[in-house]
């Protein structure tokens, strides 16, 4: 891992930079799976984005972390919470909503930092577990969340191109 990455709270200021890495987080992964056109970067899109970072940051029952490179620059962005499946107990589960890192800096350590800043806030909290998320397709994405303990869990919902999106769980044990 790159040891000049850091992860912080994030800031109001940072939800453009936040929608910025989203997008181009989106449109890799959505290219790679041959579907370029459901990331869309135009600007409605971008905006709604940048204005759903900015009520991630504001919400108290949301977190936002941002992963900093060491010349200061956002690289990477996360979004925690209560999860939003009535299956899960809150007083239990945190979601991991999404990790996004620009793909200029793919396998240089945000994306780890980041999902460790998530596993240190599940056990700082008492959570015994976490559940996200990820889109079948997206297997860059379901590699990482699988070398790291997470495990599908049977649960799916419809997403783009004919592909779910799967439920995967991470257990802390407890």
């Amino acid at each position: 891992m790159d040891h000049s990455m850091r992860v912080r709270g994030a800031f109001a200021g940072d939800a453009g930079a936040m929608a910025e890495i989203h997008t181009r987080a989106r449109s890799a992964y959505y290219a790679a799976a041959g579907a370029a056109g459901e990331a869309s970067a135009d600007p409605a899109a971008r905006e709604e984005r940048q204005a759903a970072w900015a009520r991630a940051i504001a919400s108290p029952g949301m977190t936002a972390l941002c992963a900093v490179a060491g010349n200061g620059q956002v690289v990477g962005v996360l979004a925690m919470g209560p999860p939003k499946d009535a299956d899960l107990d809150a007083s239990r589960y945190r979601q991991l909503f999404q990790i996004h890192v620009d793909p200029d800096v793919w396998g240089r350590g945000a994306g780890g930092a980041l999902h460790q800043a998530f596993t240190d806030h599940l056990v700082a909290g008492g959570y015994t577990g976490g559940v996200l998320e990820a889109w079948e397709a997206n297997v860059r994405a379901r590699r990482f969340y699988a070398e790291r303990g997470w495990q599908e869990d049977g649960e799916r919902r419809p997403g783009p191109r004919a592909a779910d999106y799967v439920r995967m769980r991470l257990g802390l044990g407890g």
